[in-house]
């Protein structure tokens, strides 16, 4: 909205201000913050009133959980995806596709977070809706997706996949991107919300990877600054360092109630959501791969289930104590909060690594 003024700067210099990326962004991150801040308390009070006994503690889960966490309301992702909304309404240019198409699948997989969490809350299990069913929806929306950044985009790298640290080295993979690039999507969704199983555990890392990424979409949608790096620049990526920038400040006013003891949990609503952002954000800029090393932590809690899943089936033999990996260390005797830390330190040292990418090549 605040993008339109721009109109106005013949007339008023000032407001060429907002013609600068790094200032909108900027602008984001506190609109956003400010605003869950502002209205964390009272979203908490109404999803505690109407939710009475809060999420369902897995009864197979750690045994501690059954008493520090009972009563926590969920979908406290409702706050982060309010803020986030209002301010990539107020702050991003609104004539930009990629704002669009991003933002679009993040509602929708909080849409199908939503509708997991009022399940579980409303039957009190911990099971939601099918598995497989959640899975078509995710895919359907991602594919939707793929298909919208094919088609807005420019030359052979639209379909490609490119590889970090060697600049010659891409494979135009035709139409079988768009299946890719869902996958991509999807695993983003459901490695975080995997990773959100502890109190600060995930929100941290989103913040730490929307950040990377907030950085990496402003150099890539920057002609000079890619020429520079070497980077595949595409054109109007830039302007998702706007969205990023709401995604920190949102997640900054969520951290202060999900912080050890937390006064409500992400749950499926903003974790998939989050996920799903971070996802849609890499295919857009070309930067997958790089997803998964700024990402790793939620990939190592991903593969940890498959792992210990696949085991099972095969073996009769667990690999993990418990899975996903975080409850492996809780069984150890790590107490919560060194998990939690240890991970966030994981997850700075993982992004250094992938934005190393930028200029190692």
């Amino acid at each position: 909205m605040f993008y339109w003024l721009t109109e106005l700067s013949d007339k008023v210099s000032f407001f060429n201000v907002f013609r600068y990326i790094t200032f909108r962004t900027g602008g984001a991150i506190v609109t956003a913050l400010v605003f869950v801040f502002l209205f964390g308390s009272p979203i908490i009070d109404m999803l505690r009133l109407k939710q009475g006994r809060g999420q369902p503690i897995r009864a197979d889960g750690p045994q501690s959980h059954l008493v520090t966490k009972k009563g926590t309301p969920t979908m406290g992702g409702l706050m982060i995806l309010s803020g986030l909304l209002v301010s990539t309404l107020l702050w991003a240019n609104p004539k930009n596709p990629y704002v669009w198409i991003v933002l679009g699948v993040t509602l929708a997989f909080g849409l199908i977070g939503f509708y997991d969490d009022y399940l579980k809350v409303t039957k009190q299990t911990h099971a939601g809706f099918s598995g497989r069913t959640r899975l078509i929806a995710e895919a359907a929306v991602a594919l939707v997706a793929c298909i919208a950044l094919t088609h807005i985009g420019k030359g052979p790298m639209t379909t490609s996949l490119a590889f970090p640290f060697v600049k010659e080295l891409v494979f135009n993979l035709g139409w079988m991107f768009v299946i890719f690039g869902a996958f991509v999507i999807v695993g983003a969704g459901n490695a975080v919300n995997l990773t959100d199983g502890l109190d600060g555990l995930a929100i941290v890392p989103v913040m730490i990877a929307a950040a990377s990424f907030g950085l990496i979409s402003y150099v890539v949608g920057n002609a000079l600054f890619s020429e520079y790096l070497q980077l595949h620049y595409v054109a109007g990526t830039g302007e998702l360092a706007v969205l990023c920038g709401a995604v920190i400040g949102a997640s900054l006013g969520f951290l202060w109630f999900n912080a050890p003891p937390a006064s409500i949990f992400m749950g499926d609503t903003g974790s998939l959501a989050l996920g799903g952002l971070l996802g849609t954000v890499a295919v857009a800029i070309k930067h997958e791969i790089v997803l998964a090393i700024v990402g790793g932590l939620f990939v190592l809690e991903a593969v940890s289930v498959i792992v210990q899943v696949v085991s099972f089936k095969l073996t009769g033999k667990r690999v993990f104590k418990m899975a996903p990996i975080h409850h492996h260390y809780e069984q150890m005797g790590w107490t919560e909060p060194q998990i939690v830390i240890r991970f966030w330190i994981v997850a700075v040292v993982l992004a250094l690594a992938g934005l190393s990418t930028l200029k190692l090549r």
